[in-house]
């Protein structure tokens, strides 16, 4: 990864985590750096080129976001994007200003010089403009690549610094031949090698756990998702009895969520699984409790004590394996510590405390949710693991809508088990992002066997997204939400109305709790 690494400074562009995903695509390993990143830091990971990201920001206002003005002198190879071109004209003393006419969306762009980033690329090409500022004086030692209708520079380079800038989003599917002008920046302009695989991730990943664990023992916790599915696989590959798995059967999971975490890891991979039976405790505190928040804080709280105690029955325990996901790590402001730190309370195993002292392990702290699920199919993992939906962190209890009880989860879980059975046998599972069941607080009216019934009402909820940033409702066939109903209905007695959400985020959420 060190060998052909590059840097995507990010300026605060709302497609910056896409600009890194599409240079992964590529088999080019990214990773994403603050905009004021020092030199010293963008070196330190050994780049092969360097991309500046777009911004909602203008680069002549007082405030702006500027990069170490020493990055410009590196010789590395520099793409800048939107922002990014106009930053480059801006530090190297060219002139940017308000456009008499602003670019936004769908834009024909004409290639004025086919050399470079637009090799064997047609002279008109579709691309995506966002843009309210323009350059209209190039640098010294910069010529025009491209130009549309009101952008006279729409591509620049420097030649001899080897300094590229586009106005339009080349990272987006709105510019259809977006990959292949950002693969000719890598291939052809900067030399990266594409050897970043899921299987050189994997080899690589091993060698650096061997190296930081040692001989030292390491606690994970399972929860049956992807995320922490596959960092168990990995590190248990790396250093194989040295990890416990603790499973936390909180009452809170999806039908037979227990056995089947214990079949694939116990069985199957040979892990050390210590299952804890703890679905009294959850239950006693969560009596009464509606507010979801207090909901969430209750699990999350409880949850950290029963981890606590299984783990303190383990001996010296100095690391803590977690499935924490780069977009976390981009998020967070203890993102470039080292390959580990003590835990904070935004770390993702129940928000568990500093006191712990614990080491992080987080092996897939650089990549993407579907970087990850590549590395699971090549660890082994089933498609039934690898492809599951997104599953919240409190479980079923903030699907169960007002108290939770267990007769109100054992309702859910089976109503929720026959929607999945459903999308599944329809061969939409791996088209939505999401689809459950929710047990509503209300009851209502019914006839069944010509006799009134007062029972429960569920909805049912199947959004497609991309990110669960922003989710539309999924419209699913008339008849699949028809025998969906039918079975919900005839199998699990006590529920006798079923209804279908067709709110999307926003304004709502996906959850509804």
């Amino acid at each position: 990864m060190k060998l052909n690494t590059v840097v995507v400074l990010d300026f605060g562009s709302q497609y910056t985590q896409l600009i890194a995903r599409r240079i992964r695509e590529q088999k080019v390993f990214s990773v994403i750096l603050p905009y004021n990143a020092r030199l010293e830091e963008v070196l330190s990971q050994y780049p092969k080129a360097i991309v500046f990201s777009g911004s909602p920001a203008n680069v002549y206002q007082k405030k702006a976001p500027l990069p170490d003005p020493r990055i410009l002198n590196t010789r590395l190879p520099i793409l800048g994007i939107c922002y990014g071109l106009q930053l480059i004209g801006h530090l190297l003393k060219g002139k940017v200003k308000r456009s008499e006419h602003r670019e936004y969306g769908h834009a024909e762009l004409f290639v004025d010089s086919k050399d470079g980033l637009f090799h064997r690329l047609p002279r008109r090409i579709t691309c995506w403009m966002s843009h309210g500022d323009q350059l209209v004086a190039l640098p010294k030692g910069f010529e025009a690549l491209a130009h549309t209708t009101h952008s006279p520079y729409a591509a620049i380079r420097d030649p001899k610094r080897q300094i590229y800038g586009v106005q339009f989003h080349p990272e987006v599917v709105h510019t259809p031949l977006g990959n292949r002008i950002l693969a000719n920046f890598l291939f052809r302009i900067s030399n990266v090698k594409a050897d970043w695989t899921s299987r050189s991730f994997i080899e690589e990943s091993i060698e650096k756990i061997r190296r930081q664990v040692g001989k030292e023992k390491i606690v994970l916790g399972l929860s049956g998702g992807v995320d922490s599915s596959v960092a168990a696989v990995l590190i248990h590959r790396a250093i194989g009895k040295q990890l416990t798995c603790i499973f936390v059967d909180n009452g809170l999971l999806r039908l037979e969520e227990a056995k089947r975490v214990k079949k694939v890891f116990e069985d199957h991979f040979k892990m050390r699984i210590c299952s804890v039976i703890a679905e009294k405790e959850f239950l006693k505190a969560l009596q009464g409790v509606t507010d979801p928040e207090i909901k969430r804080k209750t699990i999350g709280r409880l949850f950290i004590e029963v981890f606590e105690r299984e783990t303190r029955k383990l001996g010296k325990v100095p690391f803590l394996a977690q499935g924490t996901l780069y977009p976390d790590v981009i998020e967070s402001v203890s993102v470039f510590g080292g390959p580990t730190s003590t835990i904070k309370s935004h770390h993702n195993v129940g928000g568990l405390p500093s006191k712990m002292k614990f080491r992080l392990v987080e092996p897939l702290r650089m990549l993407f949710k579907d970087e990850v699920r590549e590395v699971g199919r090549a660890l082994g993992l089933s498609s039934e693991i690898v492809d599951r939906q997104p599953f919240p962190g409190p479980g079923l209890a903030v699907r169960v809508i007002g108290e939770v009880t267990k007769e109100r989860l054992d309702l859910l879980r089976r109503a929720d088990w026959i929607v999945i059975d459903e999308v599944k046998k329809a061969q939409l599972y791996k088209k939505l992002w999401q689809a459950f069941a929710v047990l509503l607080p209300i009851q209502s009216v019914g006839v069944m066997g010509d006799e009134r019934t007062y029972e429960n009402v569920v909805a049912v909820r199947a959004v497609t997204s991309q990110d669960g940033m922003t989710a539309d409702w999924a419209k699913l066939p008339e008849d699949l939400l028809g025998r969906i109903s039918n079975r919900i209905i005839n199998e699990v007695r006590g529920i006798n109305r079923v209804c279908y959400d067709i709110s999307s985020k926003p304004p709502a959420t996906i959850e509804w709790e």
